[in-house]
This record gives C-alpha cells, structure tokens and sequence, in this order.
C-alpha cells in the first residue's frame, strides 16, 4: 500500500495528543524525508480489512532515524550511520502493510502480553488453571495468535529536552488470549540527544496476571537486505543460557555456556559455532535461545551486550532492566518473502535480540517471577546505543 498523506508534528506540538496532530497535512512519497527539527511526521500506511487505518511514524535524532507504525508498534525501520556517515536501514520490515498482516514474522513488532513460549498454552495462577491459543507446535508464542503485534495502537509523539520520542498506548482487555486482568500499557519509544534508541514499558492491572513485554526488530548491521550476519562480532556477558526441548521450552536447567556454540563472552563471529553439531543448536536450528544475563534483574538499565559489524563499523550496545535476552539468529527466514530493499530474506540474514525475563517462566517456580498484581507497575527499559569503530 502505497503513502497517501504525510502530517509533521514540530516540537511545539509534540507531546500533545495525536488528535491533534491533523495540521500540515501534506503529500508525501512512501520514501518519507526528514522528520523535520525536533518534530515528527505522521503519514497514511495503509488501511486494514475492518478499515481501520493504520500510521507510520518518523522520528529522528542525531544521525539516528525511527520509522513506528501504529499497527502492533512495529519498528518498520531504524537508520544509523556507518563510519563513513552513510545511513542504512538495520532493521528487516515491509514496504506495505499487508505483508505485516500475512507474512511478518514478528519484524519489529511490540510483543505481549507475554513474549517468548508457554508451554502447552497453559499456566496456573493463584489456584487457577488459564488455556492460551496454541500457535507454535504445542505450545504459545508471544502472546497468541493475535497478540500485542496484530493491534493498532494509539501514539502520541513527545519531546523532553533534547530527547524525541512517541509514547504508544493500548488496554488488553480481561480474557484478552486466555490472559487475566484488564491490562493497560505504555510503551515510550525515544531517540535521545545522541542518537540512542531506548524503549520504556510500564503496565498496570486489575486482576492478578503474567507479563513479559519485549520488542522483535530483526538486525542486520550491514543493511537489511546485505545477505548473512554470520560474521558480525558478538559478545553477551552472560555465563549461563536455558536448554530447551525439542519444542523450544525451557527444560528449567540454568546450564552452563562454557565448551558451547553458546558462549559468547568474549567477542565471536555470531556464524563461528552455528553448525556445531550441538544438540541445542539442533533443536533450534540455530541459536533461539534465552541467556541468562550475570547482571541479573536491575533497577536502571545495564549494559551486557556489544555487537560489531566489520564491513560498516557499525557498533550496537544493548543495555536493560531484564534478566535474560533471547538471541535469535534468523533460523526461520525461509527466503519466501522480501524487505524493504527489495531483496529476498534468508535464513541467517538477521539476528533478534529480545530483552526479557526468561520463556516458561510461569510453569518455572525457580525462574523469576512475571506476576503483576493490582496496585503494582511492570517496568522494564532496554537502551540500544550506536557508535562505529
């Protein structure tokens, strides 16, 4: 679907609400320039089958560039510089929207209400037993088959100081997926005064719940579209990863990555270990799995990974609240659709990074907790920051 419409929201205007970001409307080729100054620009992406019409979002800061759209709060695209100063789109998405609709497999999108598998679909809570849809083998994934990726969000665009951002906001309601409680949720996603892209999730409930919010975007350092990231460097300080079964749910072992293709302490290329007949490696057909962070759970965020692409320069430094990420190497891009580049995705051409607290973890009494009670506020911020070398 083609753009249709472009509004530029300045800074004067930002933070209002979005209903009030009707003025300058203007056409725009789905190109989409500069967001302006401190502003943002809203613009027409396309219209779903019940006719709802869903945005896109451009913010931008420093060199850094975000593109948001309204529908499941995908990052359709993020452009840093190289270190000659060349922008590039890192981020694997669509051009149109009816790819996200049909095809997508979680590229970019907010995922909720709990992201990662629950085994068999079910948990039990205060002495209740909850069915969620199964949509992955036996088990649930994020969130069902119509999760927090397959809504169309509000969004407010905000500035604070030298910081540019947009707030997305929906409420799940009770039964929403099989899920208790009437969830409400915040999402902020803000470029700051350096370029750092920085995700703030807050949630509040009315009855006794599960959640893990986190955020797909697919990586390709070298553009999306360049082919394999199998040689960028990587390096996670984490000790420990989850083995799962052959379903991908966690056993409950915090086993060791020491001897493992899992090990990533000191700085490798993410393709050296991949074909290591590792069983692990077997099961996911790559490395899909959760690594347990040394940092353990913290109240700011706190840096625990560093990723290199050489070709570029390109640099991506991920801090976090969370306990765990989920490194996903892009087993599952089965070359049958293409990016924004135009260009087909293969297996391996991406890699996610998906800051969490740890898959399962409801049927895991030794994992730590994702209950949220009345009267409590989930919160939880990841930082991507960018640099080249």
């Amino acid at each position: 679907m083609t753009t249709s419409r472009r509004t530029v929201i300045t800074a004067a205007a930002a933070g209002l609400a979005a209903s009030a970001a009707t003025t300058g409307t203007a056409h725009a080729n789905s190109g989409g320039d500069s967001a302006g100054k401190g502003g943002a620009v809203k613009e027409h992406f396309g219209t779903l089958a019940d006719g709802t019409e869903v945005d896109r979002w451009t913010i931008e800061s420093g060199r850094t560039r975000l593109r948001v759209l309204s529908y499941g709060g995908i990052v359709q695209a993020l452009e840093i510089p190289d270190r000659h100063g060349r922008r590039a789109n890192v981020s694997l998405g669509f051009d149109d929207l009816d790819s996200y609709v049909t095809d997508s497999p979680y590229f970019g999108a907010l995922i909720g209400r709990y992201g990662n598998r629950i085994a068999r679909g079910t948990f039990t809570l205060d002495g209740k037993k909850y069915q969620l849809p199964i949509n992955d083998g036996p088990n649930s994934l994020h969130g069902g088959d119509k999760g927090f990726d397959k809504h169309v969000w509000s969004v407010e665009p905000f500035r604070k100081g030298a910081d540019v951002g947009l707030t997305l906001r929906r409420v799940s309601p009770d039964g929403e997926m099989g899920y208790p409680g009437t969830l409400t949720v915040r999402v902020d996603y803000t470029l700051t005064a350096a370029g750092d892209f920085r995700i703030d999730y807050e949630a509040t409930t009315d009855k006794a719940t599960v959640v893990n919010l986190t955020n797909h975007t697919y990586y390709n350092l070298a553009g999306e579209g360049s082919g394999s990231v199998y040689d960028h460097r990587l390096e996670i300080a984490a000790s420990r990863y989850t083995p799962v079964d052959k379903t991908l749910i966690p056993t409950g072992e915090l086993a060791k990555v020491a001897g493992t293709p899992f090990d990533f302490r000191r700085a490798k290329e993410i393709g050296r270990d991949i074909r290591e007949a590792h069983q692990q490696v077997l099961y996911g057909q790559g490395i899909d799995h959760n690594f347990v962070l040394d940092k353990g759970i913290t109240s700011r965020p706190e840096h625990f990974l560093t990723v290199t692409e050489p070709e570029s320069g390109r640099v991506m430094r991920i801090a976090t609240t969370e306990p765990g990420v989920q490194f996903y190497t892009g087993n599952f891009l089965t070359g049958t659709f293409a990016g924004t580049s135009g260009r087909v995705y293969r297996q391996g051409d991406a890699f996610a990074l998906e800051t969490q607290h740890f898959p399962d973890s409801p049927n895991q009494p030794s994992f730590p907790s994702t209950v949220l009670r009345p009267g409590q506020t989930y919160r939880s911020t990841t930082v991507h920051s960018f640099s080249t070398r």
